[in-house]
């Protein structure tokens, strides 16, 4: 009698299993159903490069009306470094002071005598590469600059800032 019993309660749970759709199929499917749909889209996203997290605010800044484009005019304090003459070659922005130490670390190796300037209104730091006079030097800076750096987008994307 016992063995029916216990038999008898087996089947039981084999048919409670068996019978009931787990809930994991439902997520399954539409996991699924998400995944042909991102496949089914075209790819229009560029491939991604890792690089060293920079925590930044954005950036809003004047464009100097008879300036060419990649120029901005900010009023800045230096931070560390020498004084800043009206135009300046700026290889880097950032939110967070170290990061502008680090770059100013890795151009002083390189031979250059970066400067970090504080942009008060944006928040954020400058590391400056060079400073000058006069509008031409600067551009002429600048693009030699970029040139000695073909492979570095980030300093590829240097600018010229007018100091107000």
């Amino acid at each position: 009698m016992k063995k029916f019993a216990v038999l008898g309660m087996g089947i039981c749970v084999v048919l409670a299993f068996s019978s009931c759709k787990s809930s994991e199929s439902a997520y399954k499917k539409a996991y699924e159903k998400a995944k042909q749909q991102e496949l089914a889209e075209p790819q229009n996203a560029a491939p991604v490069e890792e690089v060293a997290p920079v925590v930044s605010a954005p950036v809003e800044a004047k464009v100097v009306e008879s300036a060419p484009a990649g120029m901005r005019q900010e009023k800045l304090t230096v931070v560390s470094g020498e004084g800043l003459k009206t135009f300046s070659v700026v290889a880097g922005s950032f939110g967070v002071k170290a990061n502008a130490e680090n770059l100013k670390n890795f151009l002083a190796g390189e031979g250059y005598n970066a400067v970090i300037a504080f942009n008060a209104e944006a928040a954020m730091y400058r590391v400056i590469v060079a400073t000058f006079d006069d509008r031409a030097s600067a551009t002429s800076a600048r693009d030699s600059f970029k040139a000695k750096y073909p492979n570095r987008k980030d300093f590829q994307g240097a600018w010229l800032l007018y100091k107000l």
